[in-house]
């Protein structure tokens, strides 16, 4: 299975990290080894001192397709859920200023918090959905899907184009603004529609 992340598809956080509004979907994959196990801590690595949480509602597609259409794209999955895309921006920043790849720095172990699932069915419009993520209680990140440039069928629909979808596949459909550093001690947690679905310990 793969992670496959969506970047800049939130107004607000592209204008935060003053990066340029794209003209279609920025992707990128993490490896299946960055998921952190369940119940586990985040530990932050020693190759950076800047780790930021991205708090990204997800999709589970659930049968294998290539090509697919934007109209079929519903019948690819049928549970939604909420994770983090830890960022070590300060590699990352380093990264891009030298125009490489941002493996190093969206990929590590432990960069995937993937949070329990639930039945789309259990919501409305998937197309307005309130998202948040608290840090020690204080609401540091707050989204709607319906912000989103790219709505989750079409994000579907592009990737397909260059990626064979599987069962078990992830997409992370980008973060709203409020990005931040998180610290030794903090504790995350977040919230989709009133359903606090993970939270994380920092270490």
């Amino acid at each position: 299975m793969k992670l496959i992340c969506i970047g800049r598809n939130y107004v607000e956080h592209i204008k935060e990290l003053s990066n340029e509004r794209p003209n279609e979907p920025v992707l990128f994959i993490k490896p299946d080894s960055a998921i952190l196990p369940k119940e586990q801590d985040f530990y932050i690595p020693d190759f950076t001192n800047e780790v930021h949480h991205e708090v990204e509602v997800l999709v589970k597609i659930k049968k294998v397709g290539k090509h697919i259409d934007e109209r079929f794209a519903h019948t690819y999955y049928d549970e939604i859920g909420l994770g983090l895309d830890l960022t070590a921006r300060d590699l990352q920043s380093q990264l891009k200023e030298k125009g490489l790849p941002w493996e190093k720095a969206k990929g590590f172990d432990g960069s995937a918090v993937i949070g329990r699932w639930m039945p789309k069915s259990d919501f409305g419009d998937l197309n307005d959905l309130n998202f948040s993520l608290f840090k020690n209680g204080e609401e540091v990140q707050k989204g709607n899907t319906g912000l989103m440039l790219w709505k989750i069928d079409e994000l579907i629909a592009y990737v397909s184009q260059y990626f064979t979808l599987k069962k078990g596949d992830i997409i992370f459909t980008g973060t709203p603004s409020g990005v931040g550093r998180i610290g030794t001690n903090d504790y995350l947690s977040g919230i989709l529609e009133g359903h606090e679905l993970f939270t994380l310990k920092v270490k």
